[in-house]
């Protein structure tokens, strides 16, 4: 037995020592990397040009962790990267690609609130377009924001205002017997309108073209000023579209008529010689492991961007998934809240809603980081509303864009039968249940009114949860919420006149006034940390793929059917759908 228990003690002994000089051979290959990347610097050149395109739609923002695919940049990343190049000096100005990708009017306000910043550190933004294909005026914006607009030759300016459409499936259900029983919260709450209605409600139409009416608005009159012309021609510009670039040029609506490459030429000519092009992605990769380090007050930055869920999302490594995971983002405010150094929180938020249970979470991991004393400030992006809203109503401050949906306070629950649809089919079902409602949420039955009743008293109560939450977080009377509650979505200006938000601006707007609630000086420096803190190489593939080889093959397939046509259509229609349970989301919005 004594040899046993020596043979055992070796074994163990021997184990430990391989993992100690395993873990001594990691630590030197980390500092000889370092020391390495100490001497050659971050690879970037001395004299150059970022190129940025957004031509493609883009994600507000995404999990930092790391990911063994590139990740697409994000309105995020543009932002932080254009401060960073603001205090590069190698960096001389930036080439842009604009046109294709029909940016929400909020994304092309904080863009453009960024490119302007970059230029009064005395650099250059030029724009090129092949075309503004899109009607709505986001793209243009954009463009408007930089010094000198190109346009390829006999190609289109289509920029002509704001509009959009809903489908509206509640014919086709009652064609095959389906039955949606929907309840909403209020009037406004358009979301369970595609089931529920054949055409547009008089609340939903009004909403919407208030909406887009304040996006016009503001749209015209910014791009106008950025432009040195009249609000009045640019609008007649507007009308005119679609048109060519040549016809456009003679207004002042853009600058020059040239090819890509020309105009690229011309950003390397006024950078001067030797200057590179460098893509704005590289620029930013080289930048992410510097972004906290220096001197000042930390302030703590938390981002969230998607629909509202439980529990987490491991990071949407693989899926890009647009998520608010609950668990996520709750741990980083909580993490953020216990760090000594942070003196304020900024609450980047994108989303539409989603999960009552999972936005209670993360707006109490506000009011416990406020309790602790620590000032939080929301940033709202292009979409913060009905659920999004919700856990922005406690904010010392909440700062959005003038183009910023948002509101939609209130709630819908309910779902859509489809039973005796499949029976049509010829397709046979049958349940069994054991309790009174073990098969409430069934897809295949409809409600008993029972149920239907006392989903009715859970929506009430919730909605009026919803509306007491937004009368104590921003002080206004409950018969106010009231006449702003029901559903309604405002846009950021609208709101602002509301007490709603509490102020017009974009990310550094949030940052200036969370400096301000933590008393520190506008001119003192202040380190943006982020939570939360990313995951090192071997836990995020852990997470991802449990360790083994047929998970990543059976995950890259999945990837691979989800991004076909067919497949995005399900998943889009299944969205719009409640999941059984009382829900806080607005979609069927215009973009």
């Amino acid at each position: 037995m004594v040899a046993f228990l020596r043979w055992l003690k070796a074994i163990a002994l021997g184990t430990l020592n391989g993992i100690a000089r395993f873990a001594f051979v990691l630590v030197l290959l980390f500092f000889g990397l370092f020391l390495i990347g100490l001497v050659v610097g971050d690879g970037m050149p001395k004299n150059m040009v970022l190129s940025l395109d957004l031509r493609q739609p883009l994600r507000d923002s995404a999990p930092r962790a790391f990911s063994l695919f590139s990740r697409p940049l994000t309105l995020m990343d543009i932002v932080l990267g254009l401060d960073a190049a603001e205090h590069d000096s190698r960096v001389k100005g930036v080439i842009l690609r604009v046109g294709n990708a029909n940016l929400p009017i909020a994304q092309a306000e904080e863009i453009g609130a960024a490119l302007k910043k970059f230029r009064k550190s005395g650099r250059f933004v030029i724009a090129h377009s092949q075309g503004f294909n899109a009607p709505g005026l986001g793209d243009y914006l954009t463009a408007a924001s930089a010094d000198e607009i190109w346009m390829q030759p006999r190609t289109p300016f289509g920029a002509a205002g704001e509009g959009g459409g809903e489908l509206f499936l509640r014919g086709l259900l009652d064609k095959i017997d389906a039955v949606p029983q929907i309840a909403k919260r209020a009037d406004y709450k358009s979301a369970a309108d595609m089931y529920m209605e054949k055409n547009m409600t008089p609340a939903d139409r009004e909403q919407i073209t208030a909406l887009m009416q304040s996006w016009y608005g503001t749209a015209t009159a910014d791009a106008a000023a950025d432009r040195r012309i009249s609000p009045k021609v640019l609008a007649a510009a507007f009308d005119a579209s679609p048109q060519f670039g040549e016809d456009v040029r003679k207004i002042g609506v853009i600058d020059k008529i040239g090819y890509d490459d020309d105009a690229l030429d011309a950003a390397l000519g006024r950078a001067g010689s030797g200057a590179k092009a460098v893509p704005m992605t590289e620029f930013v990769r080289s930048k992410e492991t510097m972004r906290e380090i220096g001197n000042g007050t930390r302030i703590a930055v938390v981002e969230g961007s998607g629909e509202i869920v439980e529990g987490t999302d491991h990071g949407g490594m693989l899926d890009g998934s647009d998520l608010m995971a609950g668990d996520d983002i709750s741990h980083a405010i909580r993490q953020a809240a216990q760090d000594s150094s942070v003196k304020a929180i900024v609450l980047r938020v994108d989303s539409p809603g989603g999960s009552v249970s999972a936005s209670d979470q993360i707006l109490d991991a506000v009011k416990k980081a406020q309790a602790r004393g620590i000032p939080v400030v929301v940033s709202m992006g292009s979409v913060a509303a009905s659920g999004g809203y919700y856990i922005s109503t406690s904010a010392d401050r909440i700062v959005a864009e003038p183009g910023t949906i948002t509101g939609s306070i209130g709630v819908l629950t309910g779902k859509v039968a489809l039973g005796k649809s499949l029976q049509l089919l010829g397709v046979g079902t049958d349940e069994v249940g054991v309790g009174k409602n073990a098969l409430m949420d069934s897809a295949l039955v409809p409600y008993t009114p029972e149920q239907w009743a006392a989903l009715n008293a859970q929506a009430d109560a919730i909605y009026a949860d919803f509306k007491q939450k937004v009368s104590a977080g921003r002080k206004l009377p409950p018969d106010k919420v009231q006449e702003l509650a029901r559903g309604r979505v405002w846009s950021g200006s609208d709101a602002s006149s509301r007490g709603l938000v509490d102020s017009l601006g974009g990310f550094w707007t949030a940052v200036d006034t969370a400096k301000r609630l933590a008393k520190i000086a506008p001119d003192a420096p202040a380190v943006l940390k982020e939570f939360p803190r990313q995951r090192g190489f071997f836990e995020s593939l852990s997470e991802t793929f449990g360790g083994s080889s047929a998970s990543m093959r059976a995950l890259q397939g999945l990837v691979m059917l989800m991004n076909t046509p067919a497949a995005q259509t399900a998943v889009h229609v299944s969205r719009e759908l409640p999941r059984g349970g009382v829900e806080m989301r607005v979609t069927n919005l215009p973009h």
